[in-house]
């Protein structure tokens, strides 16, 4: 389960590049009750979505020239450059260098060697999210790649990251599940899927999932708001029930309903 007790190779922050940040706002604001809070004046524009005073996300207005809308996940690092070169050496792609934010921490961009972008965020003041498995907030992750095989050895030779199994209920493959190195099963926080298992997804990419507490209802929700149904909501057996939608601008999320244990 993700949770803020963030160690090596969990996930720990996110955030969105998007062409129209106040447009952004008002979609998640409808959808998920997220409010926006600049980080500064020198934060060029950037900021962060908060519910309850607590954050769940970062965000930032990024030109159509600069990049395609989306959301970028990160994972934690110790050594933001050690993880550069575990990237490099790995056929990945270091797309920005490791940077420090103020003292806040340091941080990286990369590609995977299938595409998928991804980035790391080393530790300084701002420890990561502060909301997480909760209502509004992220609660799963998922890479959608042409090479499973690939794909995890990459992110294990990057991250240590260990794995366990389940097919797939249309037989066309296997899900593996991800947690961080030594945490255990408990710890899990996202899966690998092939391109192949799901049509909605046209490249490799990552995709967060927020937890909802009414699935259907915050699909339609995200409809009115201008948002599109990319995978209209489905039950998983014994996880729950979730879809795959995008906001207005194009980027791409999913939200899920878990199922709720007796009692």
């Amino acid at each position: 389960m993700l949770t803020t007790r963030f160690v090596t190779g969990s996930p720990n922050w996110l955030d969105l590049g998007t062409p129209d940040l106040d447009a952004a706002t008002a979609f998640y604001g409808g959808l998920f009750g997220w409010t926006f809070q600049s980080a500064g004046p020198d934060a060029g524009g950037y900021g962060m979505y908060q519910q309850d005073g607590k954050t769940v996300a970062g965000a930032m207005t990024v030109a159509p020239e600069q990049g395609a809308p989306g959301w970028t996940l990160y994972f934690q690092s110790p050594d933001a450059e050690a993880t550069a070169k575990a990237v490099e050496q790995g056929g990945g792609e270091v797309v920005f260098e490791p940077m420090d934010v103020f003292d806040l921490g340091r941080m990286a961009i990369f590609k995977d060697p299938g595409g998928a972008g991804f980035a790391t965020w080393q530790p300084g003041k701002n420890k990561g999210l502060d909301f997480v498995n909760d209502p509004n907030s992220l609660c799963w992750a998922e890479l959608y790649t042409e090479d499973q095989a690939a794909g995890l050895g990459f992110y294990q030779g990057v991250f240590g990251w260990e794995t366990s199994t389940m097919p797939l209920p249309d037989g066309t493959g296997s899900y593996t599940m991800l947690n961080p190195a030594g945490a255990g099963a408990e710890a899990m926080f996202g899966g690998i899927v092939p391109l192949a298992a799901d049509p909605t997804e046209t490249g490799p990419s990552w995709l967060p999932y927020f937890e909802v507490r009414d699935c259907d209802a915050t699909v339609a929700k995200a409809e009115e708001l201008g948002g599109t149904i990319r995978m209209a909501p489905m039950d998983m057996e014994g996880v729950g029930r979730f879809a795959k939608l995008a906001d207005p601008a194009g980027a791409r999320f999913a939200v899920m309903q878990g199922v709720q244990e007796d009692g």
